[in-house]
């Protein structure tokens, strides 16, 4: 007696290898990447190329650079006070022996008479009438020269007045040309700030820029050590 059992796809016949255990898969293997454990797969390609090192030695360049320029601002700060006191202090005002010349005289600028002469001479000034006790010609304690574009002055009475005004001035001596300018104690000011600045702007832009140093090499050796490891 035959039975028909109906054929299609769920009919087919597997093959099994000599003992084999049903219910075992063969075939080719899944192509699945391995594990490499919670921190994931490692990286591949070209190694990357380290950045470059902080802070950047133009730093200590800079910092150096400064120092140069402060230098200069010192050097140039000194000589400023220097000539400026020299300009300041020469006469303003020039006369002949015996002429007489009208002058703006403050007490607070310290105005002085000085003279320019090839030899040593007697000289005599008045500043006023002559008859105000208030109005002074003192001989100054220290000789003081002032040299200006090729004459040389030469102090010869600090002008003592009481009040800020216009005098008549009068000097005579032989050979002699004469001239209104003020006492070298009214200008000394600019030099002590030129020298201040010669001496200070220097030392600051040399520690800033030895402390910029330090700190810019110290960083860099730490940051290089950082990368190695």
């Amino acid at each position: 007696m035959s039975e028909n059992f109906p054929q299609g796809p769920a009919d087919a016949t597997v093959r099994l290898p000599r003992n084999a255990t049903p219910g075992q898969q063969y075939g080719p293997t899944p192509a699945f990447p391995p594990s490499y454990g919670p921190y994931g797969a490692p990286g591949y390609g070209p190694p990357q190329a380290a950045g470059p090192v902080r802070p950047r030695l133009l730093w200590i360049f800079l910092a150096w650079a400064l120092f140069v320029v402060l230098v200069v601002a010192g050097v140039g700060g000194l000589a400023g006070g220097i000539f400026s006191t020299i300009d300041d202090t020469a006469p303003a005002t020039t006369f002949a022996s015996g002429q007489t010349v009208s002058v703006a005289l403050d007490p607070r600028d310290k105005p002085a008479i000085y003279a320019a002469a090839d030899q040593p001479t007697n000289v005599q000034c008045q500043v006023g009438d002559g008859q105000d006790p208030s109005v002074t010609l003192t001989k100054p304690a220290a000789s003081q020269t002032v040299s200006v574009n090729g004459t040389t002055w030469e102090l010869l009475f600090d002008v003592g007045v009481p009040k800020a005004a216009t005098y008549q001035v009068t000097c005579e001596g032989e050979g002699v040309r004469f001239g209104v300018g003020k006492q070298f104690a009214a200008n000394a000011g600019k030099i002590v700030g030129g020298a201040v600045a010669f001496l200070a702007l220097p030392v600051v832009g040399f520690l800033s820029a030895v402390v910029v140093t330090v700190v810019v090499l110290v960083r860099r050796a730490g940051a290089r050590r950082r990368g190695a490891a």
